[in-house]
């Protein structure tokens, strides 16, 4: 059964969860599908307390869910949206280099 969430209360609250740069592999990691805790510890290069706290603020946050099956916890990420934008965000920073904008005033 999925353990009850919280959702984001505003933008504010997902931005302020992405903060981090283990969280934003989570997310990566997350936007290829449903893992296991212990396939998130292995992604991040962190521990388990320190990858448990992390996926917590994610939770808080509304990016992710989770639901307990045994022993283990599965976690999923529940805004796509949040996955789409970092790839996004990705793709801008490869091609800045090579695009400068111009001023149109003269």
């Amino acid at each position: 059964m999925p353990q009850k969430q919280s959702r984001p209360d505003t933008p504010d609250a997902v931005f302020k969860a992405l903060g981090s740069p283990a969280r934003l592999t989570l997310v990566r990691t997350l936007s290829e599908g449903e893992r296991c805790v212990c396939d998130l510890v292995d992604a991040v290069g962190l521990g388990w307390s320190t990858t448990s706290k992390h996926l917590d603020v994610l939770r808080a946050a509304g990016v992710v869910s989770s639901d307990k099956r045994g022993q283990k916890i599965f976690y999923r990420l529940e805004l796509g949206c949040v996955a789409h934008f970092i790839d996004c965000l990705d793709k801008a920073s490869l091609g800045r280099a090579s695009k400068r904008a111009t001023c149109g005033c003269g």
